[in-house]
């Protein structure tokens, strides 16, 4: 592939959706294979059929964690193993694996697929991709590792060894990408919704894989300096970039903020936490305000949340984690330089700032675009869904929104999609997944065409 990639006229974004939708379609003829199934009462097994088959392919490369079937009750180790790898290559994105690959095998990495490698990670200059494709898995084994290592730890309380290690593997990858898929229970990981040692682990896979990989690097660099140099905790957050900043203050406003809520919301709910202890109650509170950033993991019943803790899952879903990780939504840094650009225009000030820095225009326009393009995709999918489907309201905009966030999340009505439903469903993964933008560019017809710098007659309108 790489070296097709040479040759092809296609663009970055385009080799991308290429490449994505290549990997679906290999786990689609994996997980279509009757031994991708466990075999009925009668010892026979059946294959699952191209769609169901697609669709968990497609939530398993986007990372999303949506099912048609309990992935434990349904699927045989080899489909188990299938989902897995799918899940860690769609985490990572198929080109820092086939990077990886072709590194270790000696072949040079040239500029074409050095351009994939930046648009995939989102990245805004093209040095030094090949050396952060090395941090980035080199970081993502140490972090999985680690996870599976604690997880293994707690497991091995209720399951044999061999067994407690391949749930520990299993949920570390499934939790450090995002994924949300599970191999516990029907009820995601409620069974350990009072176990602080699953819960903390698994919130701290979640959010260390949705700061995104460019913070890390930053992190790591600064606060080496820090040990070397000595300096104070505010130097140290003075010397991070303006990205970092931005991301660490957004994710713990987000965090604290959903932990809050959903306390208030639940504390009192019968069906959810009313009947929990207080301990018992901080711990669910803190894992449902993480989960939604984009995790797909749940330890209540979501379906018997109150409304208001449902319509903030769905906020928080949209939000997402950050850039150039492994979390999907619009993002956390898209919400806050539109936040920004609204408190300088409320100011009276002509440029955008954030932390005594000045943010360009054109970034501020791709934030309000990716934002714009979001919400069609996510109002045209739920107005599809009503058509198509017989769900409430609710649940049908809450499935629209966790499969374009990449969440994993539902009420309940996954299984019970028509099979026009599963293809809405399915592509609004895949577009989530590679994000509005990459599509909007993929498929523009004029997107290679040289810009013209002429600029057209000014006249003003009204707004507001």
């Amino acid at each position: 592939m790489i070296d097709r990639l040479k040759k092809t006229k296609l663009n970055p974004t385009q080799v991308l959706v290429i490449g994505f939708l290549g990997l679906i379609i290999i786990g689609t003829i994996l997980l279509s294979l009757p031994i991708a199934s466990k075999p009925n009462e009668a010892g026979i097994r059946y294959s699952i059929g191209l769609l169901d088959a697609a669709f968990t392919a497609t939530s398993a490369v986007c990372v999303t964690g949506l099912v048609v079937v309990n992935t434990l009750e349904h699927w045989s180790v080899f489909g188990k193993v299938v989902i897995i790898v799918l899940i860690q290559i769609g985490g990572l994105g198929f080109m820092t694996i086939a990077t990886t690959l072709f590194m270790a095998i000696g072949k040079k990495i040239s500029l074409k697929e050095r351009l994939v490698i930046q648009e995939a990670l989102n990245q805004s200059t093209i040095s030094g991709m090949v050396r952060l494709v090395r941090y980035i898995l080199a970081g993502t084994l140490i972090i999985e590792g680690i996870g599976a290592i604690f997880l293994t730890l707690n497991f091995i309380k209720d399951y044999p060894l061999m067994h407690a290690i391949g749930l520990g593997v299993f949920h570390s990858i499934s939790a450090f990408c995002n994924a949300g898929f599970d191999i516990l229970s029907t009820g995601s990981l409620s069974p350990y919704v009072h176990d602080w040692g699953v819960n903390l682990t698994v919130i701290g896979l979640i959010v260390i894989g949705g700061l995104g990989f460019t913070v890390w690097i930053d992190l790591m660099k600064i606060t080496k300096l820090k040990i070397k140099q000595k300096f104070s905790i505010r130097h140290w957050f003075i010397k991070l970039s303006l990205h970092t900043k931005l991301v660490l203050v957004l994710t713990g406003i987000l965090l604290g903020t959903g932990f809050v809520l959903f306390f208030l919301f639940e504390m009192n709910n019968p069906n959810t936490m009313g009947n929990y202890s207080f301990s018992q109650k901080i711990l669910a509170s803190l894992f449902q305000s993480v989960t939604p950033r984009t995790a797909g993991f749940n330890t209540i019943q979501l379906d018997q949340m109150t409304d208001g803790s449902k319509f903030l899952t769905i906020i928080f879903m949209f939000i997402g984690g950050s850039p150039a990780g492994t979390a999907g939504g619009v993002k956390t840094v898209t919400i806050g330089v539109l936040l920004f650009a609204v408190i300088s225009v409320v100011r009276s000030k002509e440029d955008t700032e954030i932390f005594n820095k000045r943010i360009p225009d054109a970034t501020v326009k791709r934030a309000l675009a990716v934002i714009m393009i979001s919400l069609f995709v996510v109002i045209g999918v739920t107005i599809t869904l009503t058509i198509t489907e017989n769900f409430k309201f609710m649940d049908t905009f809450f499935e629209a929104v966790s499969a374009f966030a990449t969440v994993g999340l539902t009420l309940g009505v996954t299984s019970d999609l028509s099979t026009i439903g599963k293809l809405v469903i399915g592509v609004t993964m895949f577009v989530g997944r590679l994000g509005p933008m990459t599509m909007a560019v993929a498929f523009a017809m004029r997107s290679d065409q040289r810009k013209v710098k002429i600029r057209k007659p000014e006249e003003k309108i009204m707004v507001g």
